[in-house]
């Protein structure tokens, strides 16, 4: 499923417009970054949560060269998945 079609199923089963569910769904992705940006967690009981993890600097390959080079820390987005979600995909 991509946006298009999130957002027609929103708006299928909400009193939304289509133009209203795509607002939503740019409201609910910005509002996501700013606060792992900010340091925070988003849980959504049942279906997950969204954090940061800090990824260590490490040594990697150039594959085209074979040549190393130094990789540097970063922070990456990771999501784990509740219970309610994991459960409804084994049924």
């Amino acid at each position: 499923m991509n946006k298009l079609e999130l957002k027609k199923q929103i708006s299928e089963k909400t009193e939304l417009s289509e133009t209203d569910s795509e607002q939503f769904i740019d409201i609910f992705i910005k509002a996501v970054i700013k606060a792992l940006k900010e340091g925070d967690t988003i849980s959504l009981v049942g279906f997950g949560s969204f954090s940061l993890n800090k990824r260590s600097a490490r040594t990697g390959r150039n594959p085209q060269t074979g040549e190393t080079l130094q990789i540097s820390e970063k922070m990456v987005p990771t999501f784990k998945a509740g219970k309610k979600l994991k459960d409804s995909c084994n049924s």
